[in-house]
């Protein structure tokens, strides 16, 4: 037993060093991958849109309290009250459509993005596999990185193709 023990205590040391860990800066290799700008370039054409439909109805609603404010003094009480509520309901229905359009984008974005996340993760654990890391942590939110662990940001852009 003693020599079951000894063995362990002297081995043990051997396979922990054995490990070999490596670090990549994922935020920095998901900004120079393609497919980024490509999302980024659908969602500005996607912002833009519901930007232009937000303006339209800004104007709508502007013409319309100037129309108000105008005729206010000859209108009677009755329709003034019908003008006012067509306005707050107007008022209603542009922060209705902001928030509706705040979802939507932030929506989209993640969809768009999640095969980017995933290419970049599957290019990492390829590299991981291929080359025998224990561990590939991300160096972006890491305090120390020792000198033992390897930059693997070299191989993961040469397997995603980035140059």
């Amino acid at each position: 037993m003693k020599k079951i023990f000894v063995i362990l205590a002297l081995a043990l040391p051997m396979l922990v060093s054995a490990q070999k860990y490596g670090h990549v800066n994922t935020t920095e290799l998901f900004q120079q991958m393609p497919e980024v700008n490509k999302v980024k370039a659908q969602m500005d054409t996607i912002q833009a849109q519901y930007e232009n439909q937000l303006t339209m109805m800004q104007e709508e609603l502007q013409k319309k309290f100037q129309d108000y404010q105008q005729n206010e003094s000859t209108m009677p009480d009755g329709i003034k009250q019908v003008r006012q509520q067509e306005l707050q309901e107007m008022q209603g229905r542009i922060q209705t459509f902001y928030s509706t359009a705040e979802q939507d984008i932030q929506k989209k974005q993640q969809e768009l993005l999640a095969p980017v996340h995933e290419k970049l993760t599957k290019a990492i654990k390829a590299v991981g596999e291929r080359e025998g890391y224990t561990y590939i942590f991300d160096s972006a939110a890491m305090v120390y990185i020792s000198d033992n662990a390897v930059d693997c940001s070299p191989a993961v852009r040469k397997e995603l193709g980035i140059k």
